[in-house]
């Protein structure tokens, strides 16, 4: 592979418009710690969560770890949706877990649990069409090892109309590209069974890709495979960047010695290429890079190991390092005015870089997204 010489979290709604579209009804029902964090705030953002008392949920904050709202969930989650027509949000289970949640993301409210179909079960992650019509999820139909994309219908009651084959396994990330039209799909490549928890079951074998699809049809557009020596760098997650390449970051589940690049770059019609991260920072990435981001203008990448305890930004032009910051458990990245903002599996919110600010009786899972 040769060296490596629109963003994922979607469109972005100001806070103005998101209140304008609340409605004083709901602001006249804000508690006034809620009214006094989404005054100061400039963005909201979501993830999922462990609360104080152990159970697990849903949290919407500010960039400086207020809470906006909270919502339980029945177990871990993992990462969400939003729709930024309806102003609803979808938090997705951890694999193997078989529930995703609609909710309201200002009062926390949910209105709907939707439920894998039997012999299927999410993987974590989706988006919405840009038309607010559909929701698609990853998903793992387990018993004929595939991977899905399940196709959703929000004004049917978020019924399930259909599923694409994503022509591997493992579906964990995917990103709606910028044309509003192409699905790009990371297969991950490690075949699981809930019988079997989270036991991975083919680690000699395995085929990571990364796959478009059309959006429609389902239609296979194109699919990259790894070269046979890098077969265990597990493809998990993507972000675009401002030129529309899809940055693809990995977990290696071969030898820890071994050390392989981490992160990648994918076009249409290119063969996949790795970034040369310099070996230092690639020593403190562990193996495992646990999310990917891109900033609001696309220019930069963000990329996070909670294994390594380190978050890395790069210019998404030549995939030169720009900046290092550590953080224990950190994982979750989004971007926002200033850059990106971090979470950790601590509790900690902060912008990259600074110490930030640790949220009350929160403890933060893999993934934000920004509302």
């Amino acid at each position: 592979m040769a060296a490596f010489p629109s963003p994922r979290s979607g469109p972005l709604v100001a806070r103005r418009d998101f209140m304008a579209g609340a409605g004083a009804l709901f602001l006249a029902g804000l508690s006034s710690r809620q009214a006094e964090a989404l005054e100061r705030s400039d963005a909201l953002f979501g993830a999922a969560c462990r609360r104080a008392d152990g159970s697990f949920g849903c949290a919407v904050f500010t960039e400086d770890g207020r809470l906006v709202s909270t919502v339980a969930l029945p177990e871990r989650g993992h990462d969400i949706a939003f729709d930024p027509v309806s102003r609803r949000a979808v938090a997705f289970a951890r694999r193997p877990r078989t529930f995703a949640l609609v909710f309201d993301p200002l009062t926390g409210a949910a209105s709907r649990t939707l439920a894998s179909p039997p012999g299927r079960h999410f993987f974590g992650h989706g988006f919405f069409s840009p038309d607010g019509r559909l929701l698609y999820a990853t998903e793992n139909d387990f018993d004929a090892s595939r991977g899905l994309i399940g196709v959703y219908d929000v004004a049917a009651d978020f019924a399930r109309i259909g599923e694409f084959e994503t022509h591997g396994i493992d579906t964990h990330e995917a990103l709606l590209m910028a044309d509003g039209e192409t699905i790009v799909v990371a297969n991950g490549g490690i075949e699981t069974h809930p019988d079997y928890g989270r036991q991975k079951l083919n680690l000699p074998t395995m085929e990571p890709s990364l796959v478009f699809l059309d959006r429609r049809s389902g239609a296979l557009l194109e699919k990259h495979v790894l070269p046979k020596a890098l077969h265990q760098l597990s493809i998990r997650h993507l972000a675009i960047d401002a030129a529309g390449r899809v940055w693809f970051g990995c977990q290696y589940e071969g030898p820890a010695e071994d050390a392989p690049q981490l992160l990648g770059v994918a076009q249409r019609g290119s063969d996949l290429r790795l970034a040369e991260l310099p070996r230092d920072d690639l020593a403190h990435l562990s193996n495992y890079v646990g999310s990917l981001a891109a900033s609001r203008d696309g220019r930069t990448i963000a990329l996070s190991s909670p294994v390594g305890g380190t978050m890395l930004v790069l210019d998404a032009r030549d995939g030169s390092v720009l900046r290092r910051a550590a953080m224990k458990d950190g994982c979750g990245l989004a971007p926002d005015a200033d850059g990106f903002l971090a979470t950790s599996g601590t509790g900690i919110v902060a912008r990259l870089g600074t110490a930030g600010r640790q949220a009350e009786g929160i403890e933060w899972d893999n993934h934000i997204l920004a509302l």
